[in-house]
């Protein structure tokens, strides 16, 4: 004979799978994590601000110098 199987959680299973299949395939189509985006903008903030540390005068706010 063969092994006793619930339909029910058979079918979660798969579902899940299948889920699991598409938000990868997401993945790869979409780019980065939230995680990623977060540090990239944080690392581009702190460059920002290093670079502005960096200025010799004060930045042009009305167009005359």
């Amino acid at each position: 004979m063969g092994e006793v199987v619930n339909l029910r959680l058979a079918r979660k299973r798969k579902a899940r799978a299948e889920h699991d299949a598409a938000a990868a395939a997401s993945r790869a189509l979409h780019g980065r994590s939230k995680a990623e985006k977060a540090e990239q903008k944080s690392s581009r903030e702190r460059d920002k601000t290093l670079l502005d540390g960096h200025r010799l005068g004060k930045p042009d706010t009305d167009g005359q110098r």
